[in-house]
């Protein structure tokens, strides 16, 4: 780095030196004269008004410095919080509350939920002689484990012997494929949309409220759309084809045409075969025979070996 700085720079890095106490003014110092060539040792010196020795000094600290990554703070430091003066009996009177209104995982007594609301809690709490406010009730709440929650999709409904063998087959597959000039493809038909004045999840910046139908009847629709995407593993790009009619395998199909005609020939024009992921369900089916001879129609149109790898049963949420 070329110096001497600008005179603005050094009158700020004087100044920041300064605040400083000598500790950090020595180690500030020798990083400093560090980021130049030779000569930053006189020149950052005669710039802090420090001895030469004192960013030597500085260099040699810096050198035995370890990293303290635990933070300034010590353990325990910080505001204390300040206990809640509540009155003795109103743990009790609060668990005997929820106790009527709990419900729990009959094969694990340690799981329960409660349906009630702070407010409603709070009006509960009133009728036993406790004024409350909600953040009572919350801390009520977490005090005894009570936290909130949203279900979560996690448990299998089915299984297959061979679910781990194909994982491992799908895997390799997919290594093959994206060593070599051809592309792997995810494809997957979405949740059918109705096409109206309906509500849709989700905001935008708009200079008056929009205003939707207040019930969401199909016979309300002017139509609906299907989306039909493919996520391509190679590019980290995604494709969607949206239809108007049904989620039949010929739209799967014709979906994985107007990919390759619009985007896959394009990206790879050298290759010779494509791997495409899937679960075994709806228009992709792996146990109906029509996506099979529509897709060996698709293979001939385009020239193109054409490889599929469903995914095993129960495992389209993976």
């Amino acid at each position: 780095m070329s110096f001497p700085y600008k005179k603005n720079i050094e009158k700020s890095m004087k100044k920041f030196y300064d605040s400083l106490c000598e500790k950090n003014k020595r180690r500030y110092a020798a990083i400093e004269s560090e980021k130049l060539s030779h000569g930053g040792v006189n020149y950052i010196s005669a710039l802090l008004e420090c001895d030469p020795k004192t960013i030597r000094q500085g260099k040699k600290e810096l050198t035995e410095l370890e990293l303290d990554i635990t933070g300034i703070r010590q353990p325990g430091g910080g505001r204390k919080k300040r206990p809640l003066p509540l009155n003795s009996g109103i743990d009790q009177d609060f668990l005997d509350i929820l106790q009527q209104h709990t419900a729990g995982n009959p094969m694990n007594s340690s799981i329960r939920w409660t349906y009630l609301k702070p407010r409603e809690i709070v009006s509960e709490l009133l009728k036993k002689g406790y004024s409350v406010s909600r953040n009572i009730v919350r801390y009520l709440l977490k005090k005894h484990e009570y936290v909130k929650r949203k279900a979560q999709k996690n448990i299998t409904m089915g299984g297959h012997p061979d679910r781990n063998a194909q994982f491992e087959n799908i895997t390799q597959l997919k290594q093959d494929y994206l060593d070599a000039e051809n592309p792997v493809i995810s494809m997957d038909t979405k949740k059918k949309e109705l096409l109206g004045t309906f509500y849709r999840n989700g905001s935008l910046y708009t200079q008056a409220a929009i205003q939707t139908n207040d019930h969401d009847f199909p016979s309300s629709a002017t139509g609906s759309v299907i989306p039909h995407g493919f996520y391509d593993l190679k590019r980290n790009t995604g494709y969607i084809t949206l239809g108007t009619s049904h989620d039949t395998s010929e739209f799967a199909c014709d979906s994985l045409f107007q990919w390759w005609v619009n985007e896959g020939i394009i990206h790879y024009p050298k290759a010779k075969s494509l791997l495409i992921l899937c679960d075994g369900g709806g228009s992709n089916s792996s146990r109906h025979y029509i996506f099979k001879e529509d897709l060996q129609k698709t293979a001939n149109a385009l020239g193109l070996e054409i490889r599929i790898a469903h995914y095993p049963p129960y495992t389209s949420k993976y």
